[in-house]
């Protein structure tokens, strides 16, 4: 999504909704909102009639938790690129990141030591989002105008052109991978349906694939790579924002879209990252980014596989750009404004720091999670009593 580019509508707002649920069918219930607007089901290319909005009573917020989070953050060593948006994990000890600039890096010793690439012909390029392989696989993506897709075979040293797209409009938002063949990619809106491409060798080409009808000022989020996942039980998903903010999943072919009851309705509120630690349970976080310190309606919660969200008991401590499971209930969240932690599968959030990030991901084969972000910074999770185990050792 482009901040730049401002969207104009209506949203009609009463009271402070602290708890909201959508029903499989289309219904949204949010308690203390009325007026919020509530698109129905979309499947294939077809749009349901709009579905209603009911008001009930505001039910108390739960006490926030007492206990500190079990976790701290490590610094690393700042890289040299202005904003880091792109983190791909692959074991505890590589990992690559991407970011303005078109650069991208590598480590092979958890973070201790890095190489820096210049991808040739991309000084302007700001490459939002990154899925490593391997230590010598790795895919980098470049949001607008034109779009540009490279990968890499020999661990940074060349880089091959393997998409490019100069559409007006065109702006590529987030990738994620099922495997090391099958790939998507999604993008805002051009003619009034999100841009989706796809992979099914490993990134090599890149073919169009009918996406969605988006909403008048409805887009997709490129703060961390994480508005698109791969789910746990097969297919895709991506969320939007906006003056609507989504739930999209393609599973056999066929698109099945569900209104959330995030904070939506200006160009800079909705959902920006979700992740799921089953094909059931998913955590969505967002918020307003021009609000950073905001919490209202800033992190919902699925246990239906996204058919249905509920609001967070008491969401992270702001505008958050990226989630993370860490393991099966454990979750981190993080943005500008901090790093929170949730040992209850998103229901209620305590601090880990007031240091925000991007981004933030856990090594696909191992346990240590890593958060990049502005001006390079770049961190570990750490465990807060001292052992040297991450999330997995808990």
């Amino acid at each position: 999504m482009k901040p730049a580019v401002v969207f104009l509508w209506l949203l009609a707002v009463a009271g402070t909704p602290a708890f909201g649920q959508t029903g499989g069918d289309g219904t949204v219930t949010l308690t203390g909102v009325a007026g919020t607007p509530t698109p129905g089901r979309l499947e294939a290319t077809s749009v349901a009639p709009p579905s209603r909005a009911t008001v009930q009573p505001t039910p108390p917020l739960p006490e926030a938790p007492s206990t500190p989070a079990p976790w701290r953050l490590r610094p690393l060593e700042p890289a040299p690129v202005s904003s880091i948006r792109g983190l791909s994990v692959v074991s505890d000890a590589v990992v690559w990141v991407s970011g303005t600039g078109g650069k991208a890096g590598r480590s092979l010793n958890g973070g201790k030591n890095w190489q820096w690439f210049n991808i040739p012909g991309c000084d302007s390029c700001d490459f939002r989002d990154i899925e490593a392989f391997s230590v010598d696989k790795a895919i980098v993506m470049a949001i607008a105008e034109p779009a540009r897709i490279y990968l890499t075979t020999n661990g940074g040293q060349s880089w091959q052109q393997v998409y490019y797209n100069d559409t007006k409009g065109m702006f590529l938002d987030g990738m994620d991978f099922q495997n090391e063949k099958e790939g998507m990619a999604v993008g805002d809106a051009i003619g009034g349906r999100f841009t989706i491409i796809r992979t099914i060798d490993g990134g090599q080409s890149w073919q169009p694939l009918p996406g969605p009808e988006a909403a008048e000022g409805e887009a997709v989020f490129a703060a961390s790579g994480t508005s698109i996942r791969a789910l746990p039980g097969g297919g895709y998903a991506f969320s939007s924002g906006g003056a609507r903010s989504r739930f999209f999943r393609y599973r056999g072919e066929k698109w099945t879209v569900t209104p959330t009851p995030v904070l939506q309705g200006g160009n800079s509120t909705g959902i920006f990252s979700f992740a799921f630690s089953n094909d059931l349970h998913g955590v969505a976080v967002g918020g307003d980014y021009l609000q950073p310190q905001q919490t209202r309606l800033n992190c919902v919660i699925t246990n239906t596989g996204g058919a249905t969200w509920n609001i967070a008991a008491q969401g992270p401590g702001g505008y958050r750009s990226a989630v993370e499971f860490i393991s099966a209930r454990d979750v981190v969240a993080t943005g500008p404004s901090g790093t929170d932690f949730s040992g209850n599968g998103g229901l209620t959030w305590v601090e880990i720091s007031g240091e925000g990030y991007h981004a933030v991901k856990k090594a696909k084969k191992g346990n240590t999670v890593y958060l990049a972000g502005s001006k390079g910074k770049m961190a570990v999770l750490e465990s807060s009593h001292g052992d040297k185990g991450t999330s997995g050792s808990r």
